[in-house]
This record gives C-alpha cells, structure tokens and sequence, in this order.
C-alpha cells in the first residue's frame, strides 16, 4: 500500500479534530482505511462506465446511432466527504457512510435526447447484477428552477481479492441542452455564492424552458430524418 496522500491525511485530520489527539501511526492508519475505502467506489465507476460502453457500441454496431454524448466520472474527494459528513452530523464509520452517503461515487451520462435518456436507464438498470436504491425523475417532474435530469442511485457488486462488496452509484442522465444549462447555473451560482439576483435567476428558469423546447424540436427533426430506427 503507497502512502497515504496529503488528501487524505487532512481528511483524517479534520475527522480527527476535537475527538482527542491522535498518534502519526493512528492517522496513517486511519487515512489508507480511507484510501481503502475510495478505492471500492472507484471500481464501482469502472463497472458502470464499461456497462455504459457496452451498450454504447452496440447501438453504433446494430443501429449506426450513439445514444451516448458524453460520459464523465468522478470519486468525492476526501474533504468533500468529511465536509459532507459534518453537515449531515454523521460519524466516521464507513458502514454508515456507505449508507448514508450515496453520491461518493457518481457519473453523469450526457445524451442527444430524452426518449434516450429513459432508453439507456432501462437498459443499465435491467442488468441482473445491477440493484436499484432509488430514482429521482426531474425530466417528468422538473425542478422549480426548470433544471431536467434523471438521477438514480444504483448499486453495482465489486469483486476484490477477499470480499464482494456492493458499491453505491449515483448515475445522472442529462440531454445536451440541459447538460449546457446546468453547466452555466453551476458558474453562476458559484460566483454569487448562492445569492443569486432575483432576475438572473428568472433569466436561468426562462433558459431551462428554452432548452426543454430546443430539446423537443430537434428530437422531431431526428425522427424526420431518421424515423424509429435508432
């Protein structure tokens, strides 16, 4: 095992304040536990991205059309974790961390539109090794800001050396135009520190609406083109 990354370390340490000091052997300890720990969400995104390339190439294979855009991954980093964990009041125990915290490992799949969207999350989710936690459809139900995705949480097994272990993912589904939306509501909501003016926040929910059109239009002109082959 490497030594544990200064990441980690701070993580362990802010863990670690006010719970009594700790010795430099302890906190190594405790930090490549974590690393442990990350590293089983990071074969999680492995298994989800190769299903989703799967897939991906057969629809190019059979079907000459790609439902997928994009596809992008990321494992939460250490302090992201340990910030979320204060926030939510909860301890460092990694059974409940597993539980309570589903979105350590996430990935967001970008499609050209929204009958894709549903296509490709039936499609992943009828896997037999794939369970689902739970589904949040904000494509049939938008957000009050007009942002549309389908977000699920989704748990795949990893195999290792001396265990199974069954690894939470958080899978987002996005079309283009969204994708672009809440891309741009992220900048802005991080530059005004989410305090964002009353009518910039208007501008944004007319822009979701323009988007969802945009969205509906160009998937009829595919389907002028391409009828329902794809």
């Amino acid at each position: 095992m490497p030594d544990p990354d200064p990441a980690s370390s701070q993580a362990i340490s802010l863990l670690s304040t006010g719970a009594g000091s700790v010795t430099s052997e302890q906190l190594r300890d405790l930090s490549q536990e974590l690393q442990r720990f990350l590293l089983q969400y990071e074969f999680g995104l492995r298994e989800i991205e190769t299903k989703l390339s799967i897939l991906r190439d057969e629809f190019l294979s059979l079907h000459d059309y790609n439902p997928i855009e994009h596809i992008s991954s990321r494992v939460k980093a250490p302090e992201s974790l340990v910030d979320k964990l204060r926030r939510k009041g909860l301890t460092f125990e990694l059974a409940t961390v597993r539980e309570q915290i589903t979105d350590i490992a996430g990935v967001r799949v970008t499609c050209a539109f929204s009958t894709d969207v549903y296509r490709l999350f039936d499609l992943l989710t009828q896997q037999d090794d794939v369970t689902v936690r739970s589904v949040k459809d904000y494509i049939a139900h938008p957000k009050p800001n007009g942002y549309q995705s389908l977000h699920a949480v989704i748990e795949i097994p990893v195999f290792l050396s001396s265990e199974r272990v069954s690894v939470p993912v958080e899978v987002q589904f996005r079309t283009i135009a969204m994708d672009f939306w809440a891309s741009l509501e992220h900048k802005i909501y991080y530059k005004y520190s989410a305090a964002v003016p009353d009518g910039l926040l208007d501008e944004l929910k007319s822009a979701a609406a323009t988007a969802t059109e945009l969205d509906a239009r160009m998937e009829r002109l595919h389907r002028q083109l391409h009828g329902d082959r794809s």
